[in-house]
Order: C-alpha cells, then sequence, then structure tokens
C-alpha cells in the first residue's frame, strides 16, 4: 500500500496481493481507523449479522451517542457468544434499566432481571446459587450496574460476591456520575468535574481531589480470578475481555468507561473519540489482572496531554474560561502521568 498525495491510502492490485484498486480515504485523522476494507474477515466489526444474538437490540430510548448503550450491546452479546447463549442478566437501577425497559416494552433479549439499586452483585450470586442447586452448571451469570451501583450503593454487596468468590461476572458502566437522576456525583467522579451537586464555584471548582474510589484496584484487592478495564472506543479488545472472563470461574469484575454525553456536556458524535482520549491521556488505564496481579495492559499509541480529552467536554469548561486554570489542569496532568508509570502504560516497566 502507498499514501498518494492527497492523503489516501492506495490499494495493491489483487494480482500484487492486495484488496483490489482503488484509494481509500481516511475519514477520522489520527484514529488508528481506517475501515473495514483493509482488515480480513475474521477482524472485521460487524454491526448487524444474523449470528449475532442483540441482547440489547432496538427501541430502547438511550440518549443519542450514548456509551453504556453501546458497551452493554457488546458486553451481553460477547458474553451470549462465548457460552453459546445460555446466559442470565442481573441489571440494577439506573440509566441502562430505565431506558431498556419503560414499561410495558423491554429491549432485552435474554432473560433479564431489575433489582434494586443497590444489591445486583447479591441478586447475581443468588441467581448463580439458584443455577448450581440445579444442576445447571452451563448457564452463566452476567450483573450490571452503573458506577452509582457499583462504586457507591452496591460496594458492600459487590465486595462481599468478590469475597465469596460467586461465579459471577460483574460489568460497571463507568459514566462517572448518576446520570439517571440529574448528575450528581458518584464515588467514580473524577476530580473537577462539575456535576449538580459539585458545582464549578470556588477557588478549587468542581469535585474536590482525593475523593472517590478506584474501583478496579479494589476488586484486585480481593485477589478474584480476573479483573479488567475497557472503553467503547476499542471494542475488539471490550469483547475479548468479556469472552476471556467467560471462559473461566469464579467472581470476576470488568470497569468499563461509557461516556455520557449530557452528564459530560460532550457531542454525541464524539463519545468514541472521548472514550480514547480517556486512554490515550493515561486518566483511564485500561489494564487486565488476575489474582490481584496485573498480567496485561493496553499501551498508549499516540500519549496527548490531558487537555486534548478535558476540553472536548463541557463538564471541565471552568478550567478553560475565562482563563485557563493552570494548576487544577496539572494537578489533572500529575494523575495521568502516576497511571502511566504505574502501570508501564508507555511499554515502559511498571513501578
Amino acid at each position: 500500500m502507498q499514501v498518494t498525495s492527497g492523503g489516501e491510502l492506495a490499494r495493491e492490485p489483487e494480482s500484487a496481493g492486495g484488496p483490489g484498486p482503488g484509494p481509500i480515504k481516511f475519514y477520522q485523522t489520527g484514529s488508528f481507523a481506517v475501515g473495514n476494507r483493509l482488515l480480513g474477515p475474521d477482524q472485521r466489526t460487524v454491526q448487524a449479522s444474523a449470528q449475532r444474538v442483540n441482547s440489547l437490540t432496538m427501541g430502547h430510548r438511550a440518549c443519542q451517542g450514548c456509551g453504556e448503550a453501546l458497551g452493554a450491546r457488546y458486553v451481553l452479546d460477547a458474553a451470549m457468544r462465548a457460552t453459546g447463549n445460555r446466559v442470565v442478566a442481573a441489571n440494577a437501577t439506573g440509566c441502562l434499566e430505565v431506558f431498556t425497559t419503560p414499561y410495558p416494552e423491554t429491549s432485552w433479549q435474554l432473560p433479564w432481571f431489575h433489582s434494586v439499586f443497590g444489591n445486583t452483585a447479591s441478586v447475581g450470586s443468588g441467581i448463580a446459587a439458584a443455577l448450581k442447586v440445579r444442576g445447571l452448571h452451563d448457564i452463566r451469570v452476567v450483573a450490571q450496574a452503573g458506577d452509582g451501583g457499583a462504586v457507591d450503593i452496591g460496594l458492600a454487596c459487590l465486595s462481599g460476591m468478590f469475597e465469596r468468590n460467586d461465579d459471577v461476572l460483574f460489568v460497571c458502566y463507568d459514566n462517572e456520575a448518576y446520570m439517571n437522576t440529574g448528575v450528581q456525583r458518584s464515588g467514580a467522579t473524577p476530580p473537577a468535574a462539575r456535576t449538580a451537586t459539585t458545582e464549578a464555584i470556588g477557588p478549587e471548582p468542581g469535585n474536590p481531589f482525593g475523593q472517590g474510589k478506584n474501583m478496579p484496584l479494589i476488586a484486585m484487592a480481593h485477589e478474584i480470578p480476573y479483573v479488567a478495564t475497557a472503553t467503547v472506543a476499542e471494542l475488539h479488545d471490550l469483547e475479548y475481555k468479556v469472552e476471556k472472563a467467560m471462559s473461566s470461574h469464579g467472581a470476576r469484575y470488568l470497569h468499563v468507561l461509557v461516556p455520557c454525553p449530557l452528564g459530560w456536556a460532550s457531542a454525541p458524535r464524539d463519545t468514541i473519540r472521548v472514550a480514547r482520549l480517556a486512554k490515550e491521556s493515561g486518566l483511564f488505564p485500561v489494564i487486565e489482572a488476575e489474582n490481584g496481579v496485573v498480567t496485561d495492559v493496553s499501551t498508549i499509541r499516540s500519549k496527548v496531554p490531558v487537555t486534548e480529552y478535558l476540553k472536548l467536554q463541557g463538564r471541565y469548561s471552568h478550567l478553560f474560561h475565562p482563563e485557563p486554570k493552570q494548576e487544577i489542569l496539572d494537578r489533572l496532568q500529575e494523575l495521568a502521568d502516576r497511571n502511566i508509570a504505574r502501570f508501564g502504560l508507555l511499554g515502559a516497566k511498571r513501578e
């Protein structure tokens, strides 16, 4: 392949082993994505397929650009694929429950249980126990919650599930606030972010530094069989981690960053871009861990300053206007740099 003077990629002729003649336009500059036409059939992302079960199907009422709807669709379809379509899902109250099940309708095409806000892990554990008693060992359980139902209200139940090593994959869709009830701060809200309960006022506007919880590290501290983080910007990575989690038993935890255009005040069209920059800046490390030990990291391909990530989100606009709050921006960059050093996100040795 050759790059033409017009910024296009010229295909090699079929006789030279290429996919055929004709230029391919790069529509997403700097994204490393050039479209499915350059990939082999086994590597292509297929949105619509007769083989796809569409566990979360049409008719839901998610906001335009909702990262959670995209993440849940790929998580559940990957889990179904890995188990021969033998999955039961438990779902906490929250955005994902509300926009998929407006009474009397549902967008779920698998056995699906609605729990209250904080006990999804316990409900999942109960389902797994009931299946075990009945000898249905081939039916697997996925429990789902937002960061409120996992990091805050549901933390005790989730810790208990980890401690007992119950056979449940718990997925936290992290949009970094209580979006369904009005964008209130959660234990996963990052420092300096504006929410309805952390207003952009005072000498340190937005969410205070030094508060909140790092749920993936808390899960790792329980030394459960598998912990991983992922974003909706890298769907093949997300599917791989779900399939890997479903290949083993015991307590497993997957933490997925799902940008929320409503709560983050970002453009719906930028959801994937924002998720990618969260990783490429180092603010959201993408890792895997087994039995409490980090086993793999997804390294940063093109490091960017945190400002590239922050400026796309209105929840951080107070850090740039009317003039930049450089001290706060520097503190956020320090957090990203700490993640990069801790997990070796640039390919260096981990601390």
